[in-house]
């Protein structure tokens, strides 16, 4: 596996493929549904004005997005009575959920990676040649295994929004994942796409 740190620089990314297994270490953060649409609302296309600590937020959030990775997961954290946060849990969400929103967040952030499951759509992937960017895919159903590499909880933002749509800063070291959208316009998630669909149309002829 190929070693990768966080903060990833461009010529890191672009030296990527599809197919390479890669370990990640560094900090990075978890984010979902909610909080995709908390930035595109509030920070891109501004939509909302910003309210509470958001302005705060954001701006600790800065620093760890520029070059950095947005893992979509949604973990199961022990410790919320003490605030002595623990992974126990860390598996990959269903990325495809995230396609309105990622590519435009990739960009206006500088982030260079997501992480998720199942791949993500056509903008994302153009996104990914723009910014330039990456879409690593994590192992589902391996929860408790990736919850190994995450070594510290560094903090939380918006525990409001609920534990899994939370915003977790965490560390993580070798967290094992394969690029599966790379930067040159390759995805696997296509290509099994297109194979699956031309087998289908050959069985549906017969």
């Amino acid at each position: 596996m190929r070693a990768v740190k966080i903060p990833i620089s461009d010529e890191i990314i672009r030296s990527l493929k599809v197919g390479d297994p890669v370990a990640l270490s560094g900090v990075m953060i978890t984010g979902r549904d909610t909080f995709h649409k908390w930035l595109i609302d509030t920070f891109i296309k501004k939509t909302r004005p910003p309210q509470g600590d958001d302005l705060d937020i954001s701006a600790a959030l800065k620093p760890i997005l520029d070059g950095g990775i947005i893992y979509h997961c949604g973990p199961v954290v022990s410790g919320l009575e003490t605030k002595e946060y623990k992974f126990v849990a860390a598996g990959p969400t269903t990325s495809i959920r995230e396609e309105p929103y990622q590519a435009d967040v990739m960009k206006h952030f500088n982030v260079k990676g997501v992480i998720g499951k199942g791949g993500m759509g056509p903008k994302t992937l153009q996104g990914c040649q723009e910014v330039p960017g990456v879409y690593f895919h994590a192992i589902g159903g391996a929860a408790t295994y990736i919850a190994q590499s995450v070594t510290r909880v560094l903090g939380v933002h918006k525990l409001d929004f609920g534990v899994p749509e939370a915003i977790w800063v965490i560390e993580v070291k070798d967290l094992p994942v394969v690029v599966t959208m790379d930067a040159h316009g390759g995805s696997l998630h296509q290509v099994v796409a297109d194979s699956s669909g031309k087998v289908l149309a050959d069985l549906l002829a017969r």
